[in-house]
């Protein structure tokens, strides 16, 4: 940790202050006199240091091959960073504003699937064409704010928060202040800022957009409500776990499961989101484990998924759970668990534990205990893990 802290200049106190800790704790870390033991700190430190967590629990800094993934978060960069003006040309073969749009959804149906690398492959030309069509100086903002939603959302997932940040933005700015869709981007903006450890920020986020859709008078006409608010209120929830806010994250919540209760949790927004009390309970189990009561989590999630609403949520989000849950187990210091929890994730949507970092984290740790079980092993060698 020190070596890398030092290659970005970072003195001791910044690097502290960067992750929510003192500077004695880092100096202690720094000299082997306390060890990065908890899943959740390792994960914060590596993101402030901008590796993988991996790296961290090998103390390998060599460098990695470059990836599908490595490539196509390039492309997603370069294409973040041109600002050139829509084409002029009234004759140019680019796509129709329906064809883009047609375009969003498919890549959000993969996404729900936990298809990250198909959703990867269409975000960059996705990501061109809609800066550059010409009718977007004309028509709604749905389409930019739709695809750059998604590129915040799959740039959380691969560890890319800062660049999922950006993008965020981006969906924040094209929102254009319209209540609706500054509520949707408000959800990628503060999955970001969560993902960043910067949880009073994304309470903010959040709670600013539910704001402006109570404000709305024509609210009870709003596409996907009261799922837009109720999505919000969880995000708020768990962000205000993120910094150790028992009480808000608690009062969110609740509104959210009195929004729930009225739901149709069958009814998934139009990029297959689903809100309702199974959603609910899962972000009950998050916020507990953020809150250090792990236990409590693991009790929810047993509940949960015994539930017909389980099966109702799409891919992404059980995958999604079930890693969150195996870190969960492992802080309870439970490998075997974790280990189940990953290949039921793996079983649901493969590329989800396969292509995101959370995931490899959580297995390497669980290959640091000991002879792992046959699947933990053939999955550890799907993601090129046994050489580590």
């Amino acid at each position: 940790m020190a070596e890398l802290r030092a290659r970005r200049g970072m003195s001791q106190q910044v690097f502290a202050d960067r992750i929510g800790k003192s500077k004695s704790w880092v100096d202690k870390v720094e000299r082997g006199v306390r060890t990065l033991d908890r899943l959740s700190v390792i994960q914060t430190v590596a993101t402030a240091l901008g590796v993988t967590p991996t790296i961290l629990l090998t103390g390998k800094t060599h460098r990695e091959p470059v990836t599908d993934t490595d490539a196509a978060v390039e492309r997603i960069q370069a294409a973040l960073a041109r600002h050139d003006p829509p084409d002029p040309d009234p004759h140019a073969d680019d796509p129709t504003t329906q064809q883009l749009d047609d375009q969003a959804g498919y890549a959000w149906t993969a996404y729900r699937n936990g298809n990250h690398p198909q959703a990867l492959r269409t975000l960059p030309d996705l990501l061109a064409a809609t800066r550059r069509n010409r009718s977007m100086e004309t028509s709604t903002m749905d389409l930019p704010v739709r695809v750059y939603r998604l590129t915040a959302q799959t740039l959380v997932k691969l560890g890319k928060p800062h660049l999922a940040w950006l993008a965020a933005d981006r969906a924040m700015t094209a929102a254009a202040g319209d209540p609706y869709h500054t509520g949707l981007a408000a959800i990628s903006l503060a999955q970001a800022l969560r993902a960043l450890r910067r949880g009073r920020l994304a309470t903010t986020a959040a709670l600013t957009a539910v704001h402006q859709l109570d404000l709305t008078p024509s609210r009870a006409f709003l596409p996907d409500e009261p799922g837009l608010t109720g999505t919000l209120l969880l995000e708020a929830a768990l962000a205000a776990a993120t910094h150790r806010d028992a009480s808000t994250a608690r009062d969110l919540t609740e509104r959210a499961a009195h929004l729930a209760g009225a739901h149709d949790e069958r009814h998934q927004d139009r990029e297959g989101s689903a809100f309702g009390p199974t959603a609910v309970e899962l972000a009950r189990a998050l916020a507990a484990t953020r809150l250090g009561g792990h236990h409590h989590a693991v009790t929810i999630h047993r509940r949960v998924v015994a539930t017909p609403g389980w099966q109702l949520l799409p891919a992404e989000h059980r995958a999604a759970h079930l890693i969150d849950i195996a870190h969960t187990h492992l802080d309870l210091g439970d490998p075997a668990a974790a280990g189940r929890a990953l290949i039921a994730a793996e079983r649901i949507a493969p590329a989800e534990v396969r292509t995101r970092p959370a995931a490899r984290a959580a297995l390497t740790a669980i290959l640091r205990t000991g002879p792992a079980q046959a699947d933990i092993t053939r999955l550890a060698t799907s993601v090129g893990l046994t050489h580590q």
